[in-house]
């Protein structure tokens, strides 16, 4: 003898909250990982820029970097660039703020990346 179980019609419901969350998690990284991987990428820039800075001066590393804010799109204002080579080290900063626009919301993301490193002398 089988009985019957009563469906209720929870897991359609389930359902469309699960696939409502892929998606706004999808949006989410369709936003968010872009500007992280260009922020990662403008850091390691001006790591580089600070490991070899022996015979650069400031304003041409800070001319450089830049360059490479504007070809990763990132919205750097040049008096929030610093760089400043003291005794035998260098230190870079740079600040700037993404707005990530969702539907119904801004988020305001700050990054401030500093570079206080000894200059390599070869």
């Amino acid at each position: 003898m089988t009985a019957h179980i009563r469906q209720r019609g929870e897991g359609r419901a389930g359902c469309m909250f699960w696939v409502a969350v892929l998606i706004v998690g999808a949006l989410i990284g369709f936003k968010v990982v872009p500007v992280k991987f260009a922020s990662a990428r403008f850091y390691d820039y001006m790591y580089e820029q600070a490991k070899y800075a022996q015979r650069s001066k400031p304003e041409f590393i800070k001319k450089v970097i830049m360059r490479k804010a504007r070809e990763l799109n990132l919205p750097i204002d040049p008096k929030k660039v610093v760089v400043k080579k003291r005794g035998g080290r260098i230190l870079i900063q740079a600040e700037y703020t993404v707005n990530l626009e969702f539907p119904g919301y801004t988020y305001v993301w700050n990054f401030q990346e500093e570079i206080d490193e000894p200059i390599f002398i070869w």
